[in-house]
């Protein structure tokens, strides 16, 4: 396995919310010289290799199954000083993290697998394990994007949205279980209830919907 860690990880296959936080990252690197990083979910490394490269220290935060496939990958970068990996899911955070409270917090994927409820609960638990001023930044599927194509759960409310997506989107996304999906606003007002400031929310080309709160 042999990956590339000599371009600039700002320009390489980065989405706006990525590129969002690689800046931030930058910014306290020149005034604090020392960044804490918290991924949720990201096996192949790709955004953690991407943080380390710009100084910070890295955790990569996965589902246990995931060990060998994501400790197989920091070896191969190069990175093991900077980056390593704790077992879990967004369900069931541990009652700490090594190096905790972080400067920042990516959630890539997994809030939707949870009802909004939930999903509040843990954005709390997450705001919690920044520093004050800290960010963390949201990627969730969204309702006005191709999922909502059969979705059973589209008409309810947000606190109601919990279901399957059709048969052909599951198939083709290889998502098997119920989500919730949400608009802008949805993420905004989860935001904002978990107890954060939200600095913005955006939706992506295809849908998607993502955003950035502080710990205040």
């Amino acid at each position: 396995m042999t990956i590339n860690i000599t371009a600039n990880p700002l320009e390489t296959g980065t989405d706006e919310l990525e590129r969002f936080a690689l800046e931030e990252c930058v910014k306290r690197q020149r005034v604090e010289h020392h960044v804490s990083v918290l991924i949720m979910s990201d096996k192949r490394c790709e955004m953690a290799i991407k943080f380390a490269q710009l100084g910070a220290q890295v955790i990569v935060a996965d589902d246990p199954g995931l060990l060998h496939e994501v400790e197989g990958r920091i070896l191969a970068s190069g990175l093991r000083e900077e980056i390593s990996f704790a077992s879990c899911v967004l369900s069931e955070l541990p009652e700490e993290f090594p190096g905790e409270p972080f400067d920042i917090i990516v959630v890539r994927r997994g809030l939707c697998a949870m009802p909004y409820e939930e999903a509040r609960q843990v954005v709390r638990q997450l705001l919690l394990r920044l520093k004050i001023g800290g960010k963390l930044y949201l990627s969730v599927l969204g309702l006005h994007s191709e999922l909502s194509e059969g979705y059973s759960a589209g008409e309810v409310t947000v606190d109601q949205r919990f279901a399957e997506l059709s048969p052909a989107l599951a198939e083709k996304y290889d998502i098997r279980q119920p989500v919730c999906l949400y608009t802008e606003r949805n993420l905004f007002m989860l935001l904002l209830e978990a107890g954060a400031s939200v600095l913005r929310t955006l939706t992506t080309t295809y849908g998607n919907v993502k955003g950035i709160a502080v710990r205040v």
